[in-house]
């Protein structure tokens, strides 16, 4: 009997890209800026996380296969990962900090032993779920989602609204703070446009779209409605985390959940403040396993063309690419060992996410590029949404992350693990080092490589000699 196709639903892939998107680590960060983050989350909304939503929505309604294919499919052969592989230690030093306020132990979340032991775990643990295949991942991800990042939104604005309501302190955060961001200095200035990778990720879930019922009408419909979800998620509970959290208690990792303790503690229940660490954990690891089967399944699907050697495209009895999945592990295990090295678990942080924002939004600069191109190419290509103005919103998007990228080779003004004088130096040499097993892999390619049936190189043979007539 043939076992029946499982689908994603819309609310799966709209919570599996908000959680991928909204994280609740960076709301402490932000919330040091008081009134000030309103602007500071619009702004780069209206210029990257709205074009993103658009261009992606209409690349994964006609290309199914993720960034990886739609930018080989406008430029031939490309690879780009690492970035995900050097995001991955961040959101797990959050999942570090979460467990340890869960556990009642809020002073192991400075503990770079404890930070890297977490993060080698939790890691691991994720990848073996994204090992089992079929739609365990999607599952675990949205219930994870909405147990670790809606409903803990949810009450923190509604905490908000009673810390308001009872006349409790509005704190220096957001009392000192204007509604227009202060600029001081290149360093305030990289701390505003760099903001735009807070809206990182709003493709990675497309390389499922293929398990939806009906791809292209579902994907963008679950797109706009996470868009939606990701600015409430954002913006109010930043605001009320400014409105009762002075700014000497929001740590970068462990913000949210001293955020939560204070409130709970002064309306009288702070035991609660350890049920929703324990729930940001949750929410935290479900948006690692996101991250972990999204992007590394692209990679395959590119790879397989011949990009990547035969090691890395070997698939597990589930079909999943166990390959790619053991090698990232390992390079996360290596990055892992970072916070263990040095002390203050906040300042590898900062540094990794800098070294992360750099490698990010080269990827986004080629997504809008292939945009671009693809609706040049294949002007008549059947198309689920059509963006409309294509060129000026890729182009607005594009203008926007060469302007962070540039700036992502600066320290914000918090930043001091590495000295600022070598800070560019450091970067650069991040980006090129890592920039270069692409090259080599594709430089040491050779024909048993491409791993292809012989329906997708027809296939492929086939588009390439449509675009030839035109």
């Amino acid at each position: 009997m043939q076992k029946k196709k499982s689908y994603l639903s819309v609310f799966q892939m709209t919570i599996m890209t908000t959680i991928t998107v909204a994280s609740l680590r960076g709301l402490p960060a932000m919330a040091i800026e008081g009134k000030a983050s309103i602007i500071m989350y619009l702004v780069p909304a209206i210029l990257f996380l709205v074009p993103t939503a658009l261009v992606g929505a209409e690349l994964a309604s006609t290309y199914q296969g993720g960034i990886y294919v739609w930018v080989k499919e406008a430029f031939g052969n490309w690879l780009q990962w690492i970035q995900n592989v050097v995001w991955y230690p961040i959101q797990l030093a959050f999942v570090a900090a979460a467990l340890a306020f869960a556990i009642g132990r809020p002073d192991l979340s400075n503990s770079g032993l404890f930070t890297t032991a977490v993060i080698i775990i939790v890691y691991w643990l994720a990848t073996f779920l994204s090992l089992q295949g079929g739609n365990l991942f999607a599952k675990v991800s949205s219930y994870g989602g909405m147990i670790g990042t809606i409903i803990p939104a949810v009450v923190l604005i509604f905490l908000g609204g009673m810390w308001l309501a009872t006349g409790e302190p509005i704190s220096d955060a957001y009392t000192e703070s204007s509604f227009l961001p202060k600029v001081t200095g290149i360093g305030s200035l990289v701390l505003i446009i760099s903001n735009v990778l807070a809206y990182a990720g709003m493709e990675v879930n497309a390389v499922h779209v293929d398990q939806m019922r009906n791809p292209k009408k579902d994907y963008t419909k679950s797109v706009f409605l996470a868009v939606i979800l990701i600015m409430l998620v954002f913006i109010i509970p930043t605001l009320t985390i400014s409105i009762a959290i002075p700014k000497r208690d929001l740590g970068l990792d462990n913000g949210i959940m001293v955020a939560f303790s204070s409130m709970f503690e002064r309306f009288g229940v702070g035991w609660l403040g350890n049920v929703f660490a324990g729930a940001i954990f949750i929410g935290a690891i479900a948006s690692v396993i996101t991250w972990v089967s999204g992007p590394s399944k692209g990679l395959l699907a590119a790879g397989r063309t011949g990009l990547l050697p035969p090691l890395l495209q070997k698939k597990n009895k589930h079909d999943v690419q166990v390959g790619i999945l053991i090698l990232q592990g390992l390079i996360v295990t290596a990055l892992a060992m970072i916070y263990a090295l040095i002390p203050d678990v906040s300042e590898v942080f900062l540094a990794l996410v800098g070294m992360a924002a750099a490698l990010y939004l080269i990827m986004y600069v080629l997504m809008y590029a292939a945009a671009i191109i693809l609706r040049k190419k294949n002007p008549k290509i059947k198309r689920g949404y059509s963006v409309p103005a294509l060129p000026l919103v890729a182009g607005i998007g594009l203008i926007a992350c060469v302007l962070a990228f540039v700036v992502s080779f600066f320290p914000a003004q918090t930043s001091s693990v590495i000295p600022s004088s070598v800070y560019t130096l450091v970067v650069l040499a991040v980006v090129v080092i890592l920039g270069i097993p692409p090259l080599v892999f594709y430089a040491l390619r050779k024909p048993n490589w491409d791993r292809r049936t012989e329906v997708e190189k027809q296939a492929t043979v086939r588009l390439e000699k449509l675009e030839e007539e035109k």
